[in-house]
């Protein structure tokens, strides 16, 4: 009897038997390092920042633009898995170039400061020449003025609002009632200003009935607010020193304007009235009562017969006010209307409403505390 074959030696091959007894070859024993078994493969090992396909790399670890259908989950591809032992390069972020200083930027005054100081220059003179040539010449250019006026409120109205208020009786009864309370005083401008209106309402009769509500209350309202303010200008006019009065209500009145511009445009933080007039600030009104202040006591001391400067600070003070609400009370109406300016006809400025809203409010405060002061003349 044959003795058994000795058992193979793992990882050796066993001795040839021979040509009768052949077995078969037994199974390759592997060791701890799990080498490779033929017949299969093994992924090689990635070094980090290079691709496995080759090419440039595209990130560290990130995925190629587009994405791959071969990635494993938090996207990151199983190809470019970094080998566990490898160094951990780390990411450097891109410097970030600081972006430029904003350039600081000048305040604007929204206007044509140069067509504006001009224009107003040129009003200036031909009034103060009127003013002081003959009384009933300014009284001329003031009734012009209230027409103007009247046309562009009017024009207005209908253009944004649909409102349309007869401007014939209007512009005939407002120079009407300058006139009339130049000529007549007081009296003469109630008068007036009464008849206007009742023409206001029989002319709007001529045309159908479809808005003659709206019409005539507009149509008044435009009599009282431009030509009946108005006729306080030709009632200081009257008095011995009309001339003078009447200049020193447009001295304080300009002053006022140009105070609270200029305190506004370089101080101006707090907002005065900001859903009516965003351009207005509280510095602005605190400017236009100083300088209206001690313009106010300066033209009573030398300019009105029996004033005293502490009667000048008061009606300085009085038109800071005044000048302020009727700026903003046109400013209130424009707002309704959707426009910017009543007018284009003086550049720099817009329309004559532009500069008379101001103006018209203050007229009768200055009437009224002259008279006070010293007396109708």
């Amino acid at each position: 009897m044959r003795a058994p074959l000795p058992a193979a030696v793992p990882g050796t091959r066993p001795a040839t038997p021979g040509p009768r007894h052949e077995a078969a070859p037994a199974a390759p024993a592997y060791d701890a390092l799990d080498l490779v078994r033929p017949g299969e493969t093994q992924p090689m090992p990635i070094v980090p920042g290079v691709p496995a396909s080759g090419g440039e790399p595209d990130g560290w670890g990130a995925a190629s633009p587009g994405g791959s259908p071969y990635q494993a989950p938090g996207g990151q591809s199983p190809r470019r898995a970094t080998h566990p032992t490898a160094p951990q390069m780390p990411q450097e972020p891109m410097p970030i170039a600081p972006e430029p200083a904003p350039t600081p930027q000048r305040k604007s005054a929204g206007r044509d400061l140069g067509a504006a100081i001009g224009v107003g220059v040129g009003l200036g003179a031909v009034i103060v020449a009127s003013l002081f040539v003959q009384k009933a010449v300014f009284v001329g250019v003031v009734a012009v003025a209230v027409v103007v006026g009247l046309w562009e409120l009017t024009s207005r109205l209908k253009e944004r609002k649909g409102i349309n208020a007869p401007l014939v009786p209007l512009a005939v009864g407002g120079a009407a009632m300058v006139v009339a309370g130049y000529a007549r005083g007081p009296e003469g401008a109630w008068v007036a200003t009464a008849l206007t209106a009742l023409a206001v309402l029989v002319w709007r009769m001529t045309e159908p009935p479809d808005g003659y509500l709206k019409d005539v209350t507009a149509g008044v309202f435009a009599a009282f607010y431009v030509p009946f303010l108005a006729t306080f200008v030709a009632l200081m006019l009257t008095a011995d020193d009309g001339d003078w009065r009447v200049l020193t209500f447009l001295v304080l009145t300009v002053v006022s304007d140009t105070g609270a511009y200029a305190v506004g445009w370089r101080f101006g933080r707090h907002k005065l009235a900001p859903r009516i007039s965003p351009g207005k600030t509280r510095e602005g009104l605190f400017g236009a009562i100083v300088f209206a202040m001690a313009a106010g006591a300066l033209c009573m001391e030398f300019l009105i017969d029996g004033g005293t400067w502490w009667q000048g600070l008061l009606l300085g003070l009085a038109v800071a006010v005044s000048a302020t609400l009727g700026d903003l009370g046109e400013s209130m109406i424009k707002r309704d209307l959707g426009i910017k300016d009543m007018g284009t006809l003086l550049p720099g400025h817009g329309g004559i409403m532009d500069r008379l809203d101001s103006l018209l409010p203050t007229a009768p405060v200055v009437w009224l505390l002259l008279v006070v002061f010293v007396g109708s003349g």
